[in-house]
């Protein structure tokens, strides 16, 4: 079976190795629309826009072969604001101006497609992660110290948690590896359950099934 990563991000590809997962990138060409203010919705739609770009370039490729596509979309949202990669310097400074000090929230909207060898497909799972993230009071001289760093720049609510803004977070609640790009917990955990898929070995596991008298299925094991 092959698992293609539907995302050129390098934080999410060094957290699907981490995990021990072997995968294959193939960059959505899907244009990234938002036609929602919801941050939930808006994730969720460009995970799905993404996955699906993907499943329709590789489908006749892998054509008989067994295929788990991951599309995934992160953002930064502050009481309910979408906050973006900064285009500048002034934007970076007026966004890490309003988060220091306060909650917000970022997430990161999952949609996970599978090709049987049979080349039926559908979409396996799509869900959204949500992690509240808690900063520090910061000076202005601080927040420009950090935006000369430049790291800032190409970061969805100008700042990265897994880099020298860490020294700037107070706490979280949530997944980490969601702030930093993929809830690698929940994919293995979604895709194990609803498709009896382990990631990690690529192996298919057998299903317990627990019926009611009149054979309607409960639950699985």
């Amino acid at each position: 079976m092959k698992i293609i990563l539907g995302s050129k991000s390098p934080r999410r590809q060094e957290l699907l190795k981490q995990i021990g997962v072997s995968f294959e990138c193939v960059v959505s060409e899907k244009e990234e629309i938002i036609t929602d203010t919801n941050p939930e919705t808006v994730v969720r739609d460009l995970s799905a826009g993404k996955a699906a770009d993907v499943c329709a370039r590789i489908r006749e490729q892998y054509s008989g072969e067994e295929v788990l596509i991951i599309g995934a979309d992160t953002i930064v949202a502050y009481n309910n604001r979408i906050l973006g990669k900064p285009a500048d310097k002034a934007e970076a400074f007026e966004t890490l101006k309003m988060l220091q000090g306060n909650k917000h929230q970022v997430y990161t909207g999952v949609t996970i497609f599978y090709l049987s060898g049979s080349g039926d497909a559908g979409t396996a799972c799509c869900f959204t992660e949500c992690t509240d993230v808690y900063m520090k009071a910061m000076t202005d001289q601080a927040i420009r110290a950090y935006i000369d760093t430049g790291e800032p720049m190409d970061k969805a609510g100008a700042y990265a948690i897994q880099g020298l803004f860490a020294v700037n977070i107070e706490k979280i609640s949530g997944d980490y590896n969601n702030v930093v790009g993929l809830p690698v917990a929940r994919i293995y955990s979604e895709v194990r359950e609803r498709l009896g898929i382990d990631i990690v070995t690529r192996k298919h596991r057998m299903k317990a099934c627990i019926f009611d008298l009149d054979g309607t299925i409960l639950d699985t094991l």
